[in-house]
């Protein structure tokens, strides 16, 4: 029977869900596979049937897992899908190093996203060794191609600043919190760093732990904004509604997942240490 661990605070159903996770993103069950039914899931587990329900909800939820009446459950034949980011960031913090790289404009979404781990830390409820947050966001000190003004096409300072401001009140309130996380000794390690570089990036991404990538394209649609006591017209990147899509390293180190997350990883590393510099 596999363990339950009765020191740990998150529910039966909970730590159920994260083993069958793991074992969905390293491929031991593979796309299309079946998953351990009800019943099997009770006597491997030792749990009630409405925890087991509760597990298989959680994946279905997360899109992992497809019901299929009077079949069973089984996994989605593509990893590659839309997905939720806040539930995968929150796991990433499980782990006892964690690292998360972002680049994309603002850091707003990962902002919220991190704040329910960041609050379990403070509660000590999470105790991660170690904690390293890099976002790279464009340099608003130079001229953008986009956003750009929908009448000519030209750059708005006036646009930079504004973008500049919402950087800041995201970004910098990350750097500011998990450096508190260390100065109050919760976390051993714990850094957090916002560089700038030359280019305004048409997607997101967030690579978290080395294992998992999120990546997305902006939509860009007009929008109009109070700029300078003035409605201006903008052809703007619209980073709330971009779809992100993950993929996973799995025991196929070949795999397109897995080479996803890795060049990602790389691609990352190249602008961080070659064109980036340190904002402010």
């Amino acid at each position: 029977m596999d363990a339950i661990d009765p020191d740990d605070p998150r529910p039966a159903s909970q730590q159920i869900a994260n083993q069958l996770r793991a074992a969905i993103l390293t491929r031991k069950i593979a796309p299309g596979e079946k998953l351990p039914s009800g019943p099997q899931l009770v006597e491997r587990y030792g749990v009630a049937k409405a925890t087991a329900e509760q597990a298989i909800r959680i994946l279905r939820d997360e899109g992992l897992v497809i019901s299929r009446k009077g079949s069973g459950v089984y996994v989605r034949e593509r990893t590659e899908r839309p997905v939720g980011l806040r539930p995968h960031i929150e796991r990433a913090f499980e782990a006892a190093a964690v690292t998360i790289d972002f680049a994309g404009f603002s850091g707003e979404t990962l902002h919220g996203a991190i704040a329910e781990p960041l609050d379990r830390i403070r509660e000590g409820r999470l105790r991660p060794d170690a904690l390293t947050i890099r976002l790279l966001v464009p340099d608003a000190s130079i001229p953008w191609s986009l956003p750009a003004r929908t009448d000519d096409l030209s750059d708005s300072p006036a646009f930079r600043r504004r973008a500049t401001r919402i950087m800041e009140r995201h970004a910098l309130a990350i750097v500011d919190a998990v450096h508190e996380l260390s100065e109050l000794g919760l976390v051993a390690t714990a850094n957090a760093q916002v560089r700038v570089f030359p280019a305004v990036p048409l997607f997101k991404l967030y690579v978290l732990n080395g294992e998992q990538a999120f990546f997305g394209y902006y939509p860009v649609r007009e929008h109009k904004l109070e700029l300078d006591s003035e409605t201006t017209a903008i052809w703007d990147l619209m980073g709330k509604d971009a779809t992100l899509f993950q993929h996973a390293t799995d025991a196929d180190l070949e795999s397109s997942s897995s080479q996803f997350v890795k060049q990602s990883q790389m691609w990352f590393e190249s602008i961080w240490t070659s064109v980036a510099r340190d904002y402010r």
